[in-house]
């Protein structure tokens, strides 16, 4: 008979979620992750099958408690607006979690890039190209924008958005703010 587990798996993975987004995959030893989660290594290799799959919950987690911020992205109806507001709404969002180590998936994005991983590789980029495409459809939304300009904003957006995570762990709420403002300006 299978023992009973003595903790609660989505809890455990947030408090991994939290620790990974603190220190990077790299920077996070098993003993941190025993200490940080309450469980031990058999527990969490039990459960997860390696540190690896227990950061692959992780980014899951992360992308579970971001998931309206996205809906609201996606089903707003003010084009660029929207757009801008999910910048304000991400920044909010990480202080709210008690977490101002920028963005979990820009982090990971830019610690892995070049690594051998390929399904972090895989699930980074996937991120990426769908947070891309809800750009351009929100710069779509302006009849002024030709094909071409609505693909050179969406990747300026989607830069800006990597700066505003690394610049979130660093600056001042006014200095977020005003780089919030200055992108948008000319949009």
């Amino acid at each position: 008979m299978a023992r009973k587990k003595a903790y609660i798996e989505e809890e455990v993975v947030d408090k991994a979620m939290q620790l990974f987004w603190r220190r990077g995959y790299e920077n996070t030893s098993m003993q941190m992750l025993e200490k940080e989660m309450g469980i031990n290594k058999f527990s969490i290799y039990s459960s997860f099958g390696s540190k690896h799959g227990l950061f692959l919950e992780s980014i899951k987690c992360y992308k579970s408690k971001t998931k309206t911020l996205f809906e609201n992205l996606k089903n707003g109806l003010n084009g660029v607006e929207d757009i801008k507001a999910f910048f304000y709404e991400s920044v909010a969002l990480n202080l709210k979690m008690g977490n101002q180590n920028g963005c979990l998936v820009t982090n990971t994005y830019n610690e892995f890039i070049e690594s051998d991983d390929e399904l972090i590789k895989e699930q980074m980029n996937v991120f990426m190209d769908n947070l891309k495409t809800i750009f351009i459809e929100k710069l779509k939304m302006d009849s002024t924008k030709n094909e071409d300009t609505v693909l050179k904003q969406a990747n300026f957006l989607l830069l800006a958005k990597h700066g505003l995570a690394a610049a979130s762990r660093v600056n001042t709420p006014q200095e977020i703010e005003d780089y919030i403002e200055m992108t948008f300006k000319n949009l």
